[in-house]
């Protein structure tokens, strides 16, 4: 049966397809956001408030070489099979090489509402594999020259909303620890989904808006936002089976390796190599990569990881 949460994707992708007047104030969307990645960091900082933090090193540079090879191999895809040029196919892939915050929580909230647990070191991961696909797309695209503004890049990069927040929160759940975070559980935790539900609503409405624009991108860009996430999964759970991750962490750094990102990369792409034509991403991640893995990308990746782990 689909979660519930994604129908409510379902619900809003269905409302804009149909051109209904259903519209989320953007100020609600903005606060959806915030109180999503806080609650992601704050549990994912209460986790590694119990565990010690001297193994995460190897790991952290663990995925982020997964990140950077992955755009590499999402380049290669664009420049040869799918005949984009430089730009376009440098910033594409930066998209592909990095991670979305919303896949994220909905991966989270797939295990969580199966009581399959996970490794609490995933949410640095997510904070973490988002930066090396922008530096690596714009050497793709430039080389490493003057001209490009890499001090406003690395402040989009590594003081943007999403990492902020995220690692705000998880260093308040850290220190906080499960005592100090029992008195907010009950708005942070208990409200996460709610908060997710409406937060797909607005995505099934955005996704909706991209229909056009992939139509006239062709039947390479939509391949390509298909075939990708399988490739960057399977990687992502070969890297997970060397880092020893258990089923659940398995499952989550495969959908976090197969999602793309829509908020961090675009805007520093638009900074770094305004020249590449922005639809183009954002067809690609919004009208297909995002609505698969939620859709149908979660469940095989947790099917993978199973017979990969030997869980029964």
């Amino acid at each position: 049966m689909i979660d519930v949460v994604v129908m409510f994707f379902l619900f809003g992708l269905a409302a804009g397809l149909l051109r209904s007047e259903l519209k989320l104030p953007a100020s609600l969307y903005d606060t959806l956001s915030l109180f999503l990645l806080l609650a992601i960091g704050l549990k994912g900082g209460e986790g590694l408030a119990q565990q010690a933090l001297g193994p995460l090193l190897p790991q952290l540079l663990a995925v982020i070489a997964l990140g950077v090879l992955q755009t590499f191999i999402a380049f290669a895809i664009l420049r040869v099979l799918a005949g984009f040029g430089r730009a376009d196919a440098a910033a594409t892939a930066a998209h592909y090489g990095s991670v979305s915050v919303a896949t994220f929580a909905v991966g989270v909230n797939w295990l969580l509402s199966r009581n399959i647990a996970f490794e609490p070191q995933l949410t640095i991961f997510l904070a973490v594999m988002e930066v090396p696909a922008i530096v690596v797309g714009i050497v793709l695209a430039r080389g490493v020259g003057r001209q490009t503004q890499w001090g406003a890049l690395a402040h989009e990069a590594f003081l943007g909303k999403g990492v902020t927040l995220l690692l705000g929160g998880m260093a308040i759940g850290w220190a906080a620890g499960p005592e100090g975070l029992a008195p907010i559980k009950g708005f942070f935790y208990e409200l996460f989904k709610g908060a997710l539900a409406l937060f797909l609503l607005e995505m099934g409405l955005i996704v909706s808006r991209q229909a056009g624009e992939l139509r006239r991108s062709g039947a390479a860009l939509a391949g390509f936002a298909l075939v990708m996430p399988l490739l960057s999964a399977a990687l992502g759970l070969g890297c997970g089976l060397l880092l020893g991750l258990s089923t659940g962490g398995l499952t989550l750094l495969a959908t976090l390796a197969a999602s793309a990102s829509y908020i961090a990369v675009p805007a520093a792409m638009r900074l770094a190599i305004p020249e590449a034509k922005p639809a183009l991403s954002l067809a690609a991640v919004l009208g297909v990569t995002f609505p698969f893995n939620i859709l149908a990308g979660i469940p095989l990746y947790h099917r993978l990881a199973v017979q990969l782990s030997g869980a029964p």
